[in-house]
């Protein structure tokens, strides 16, 4: 870990797949996260409200994809894993978020824990793969969905951000589909539209850079945000947060990043 994770205890891992977060939470605003998220305390309890006005609350609570919800804690920071749906089967989250919020949700509070106290101490290697991640913080490994290969490879080329941005009709393209095929197939694979997955996977991206001075009209346009505002307007929408709130309060923060 850098001198300053070292010092404030703070860190982002952060792999294709998965991200572990230990860090400020931020004001309790609206978010709205396109994965699965789990939310665990520090010290004291958490306090969750969904759009649609269910509230709970404890040491451990979790929340689907793209619901909007608002996350609040006794303590300023809080640990999180970010778990992206298309990489478990269907219905294997919505069964995961009831053992989490039943009776098996403190022990799975304590692995995490303890998981954030390896990973500060020594933080995963390059090769650190979801099996690995899985096994390390819930004491499991998840199954992997088995996405067809069109769809598989469309999501590699959105996950590069590098050159144009990725187009509906390009990967339709490269799949040999028409764009409306290519658009119903990637949906019924993935659960979600290619545009709102793409919004999703842009504003993760975001993730990489945010303990770093940079300008973020530059970032916007690198990861291919039309114009600035669109992309303080995606990244309040998914986070809760400003951009340059996120920037704010990761400058202490250890960032680890994996490959694809």
């Amino acid at each position: 870990m850098d001198d300053c994770g070292r010092k404030s205890g703070h860190l982002m891992l952060i792999t294709p797949e998965r991200v572990f977060y230990a860090g400020l939470l931020g004001r309790p605003r609206a978010r709205c996260s396109g994965a699965f998220n789990i939310y665990v305390s520090i010290e004291g309890r958490l306090w969750l409200t969904t759009a649609d006005g269910l509230q709970s609350h404890g040491d451990i609570v979790s929340v689907l994809p793209n619901v909007r919800h608002t996350i609040a804690s006794d303590y300023r920071s809080v640990l999180s894993i970010v778990i992206e749906p298309e990489s478990v089967p269907a219905g294997l989250l919505e069964n995961f978020h009831r053992r989490l919020m039943g009776p098996e949700g403190v022990a799975f509070a304590n692995r995490i824990r303890a998981a954030y106290l390896e990973l500060r101490e020594h933080h995963a290697g390059a090769d650190f793969s979801s099996a690995e991640f899985d096994t390390l913080c819930l004491g499991e490994a998840l199954p992997r969905r088995v996405l067809d290969p069109r769809v598989a490879r469309a999501i590699v080329q959105i996950g590069k951000f590098a050159g144009e941005p990725v187009t509906a009709a390009s990967c339709a393209a490269e799949a040999g589909l028409s764009p409306s095929r290519f658009l119903h197939l990637f949906k019924e694979e993935t659960g979600i539209s290619f545009r709102s997955f793409r919004a999703w996977k842009r504003a993760r991206h975001l993730l990489h850079f945010a303990n770093q001075d940079i300008n973020l009209a530059h970032l916007a346009q690198d990861i291919g945000y039309p114009d600035s505002t669109h992309f303080s307007h995606s990244i309040r929408r998914f986070y809760g947060l400003k951009p340059r709130a996120i920037f704010s309060g990761s400058r202490d923060l250890a960032i680890y990043s994996r490959g694809a």
